[in-house]
């Protein structure tokens, strides 16, 4: 138990690392300078609705694994899922110079939801 514990730690350790990393990869990007996964900006609501989903999820995700309700490999796909919609979020806002368009919005949006139902999945399976 304790070792299916420690390894899910440091799965959820790494997925925060990944996390921040990004964030501080998005600041040195030009084109999407003072905002971006992450990164809130109070001008800019569509980025930080996505981004306060974000930070919400992963909250779960590790309250699952604290829990001991999500196992290693559920942590692991959940956290490839979340690694996931930050590239999508990033690649959205390089493409318009640092801010998601309505329709950009909705897309994360959809992929946020799918990815809190399986959050809510695997931690009450």
């Amino acid at each position: 138990m304790t070792n299916k514990l420690t390894q899910s730690l440091l799965i959820l350790a790494a997925g925060g690392l990944m996390f921040v990393g990004s964030a501080s990869a998005q600041a040195q990007n030009s084109k999407t300078a003072g905002a971006g996964p992450g990164r809130v900006d109070p001008g800019h609501p569509r980025v930080n609705q996505i981004n306060h989903r974000e930070t919400n999820q992963q909250k779960r995700i590790a309250n699952g694994v604290k829990n001991g309700k999500l196992t290693p490999g559920e942590t692991r796909r959940l956290e490839r899922g979340e690694k996931r919609l930050q590239k999508n979020e990033k690649r959205d806002m390089a493409k318009d110079n640092g801010h998601l368009t309505k329709r950009d919005q909705r897309q994360l949006n959809r992929e946020a939801n799918r990815m809190s139902a399986r959050i809510a999945k695997d931690k009450h399976n």
